[in-house]
């Protein structure tokens, strides 16, 4: 599941941003009243900013959807196995206690030859 998931996740992300892209900016609504030719378009003389915002819409809403339910399976993973190295204070206090207990001088600033 996880894995179908990853992959819905990335072939809406692209989606959007395709759908991102083929809309208009908000500069283009002024050609266009000087005889830009819109009439001509694919999706009509009323132009596509309908359909385009609308998908837009309903894909950032999976995507967002689908990440949150993502990060929420990635929180909840258990199968993280102890490594070797994960606690090692049981060793450090073994080593602690067979260590040579260090002599103190009172001057450790001047080398002793």
């Amino acid at each position: 599941m996880y894995q179908a998931l990853l992959v819905i996740y990335l072939l809406i992300s692209i989606a959007l941003i395709g759908f991102i892209l083929l809309q208009q900016g908000k500069g283009a609504d002024a050609g266009a009243s000087f005889g830009g030719g819109a009439s001509g378009t694919i999706f009509g003389s009323a132009g596509s900013a309908n359909f385009l915002s609308r998908t837009t819409a309903i894909l950032a809403i999976a995507f967002f959807s689908i990440s949150i339910v993502i990060g929420n399976i990635n929180s909840h993973r258990n199968n993280v196995k102890e490594g070797k190295f994960d606690d090692l204070s049981q060793t450090a206090e073994q080593l602690q206690k067979t260590a040579p207990a260090a002599t103190e001088n009172k001057n450790n600033d001047i080398p002793q030859n």
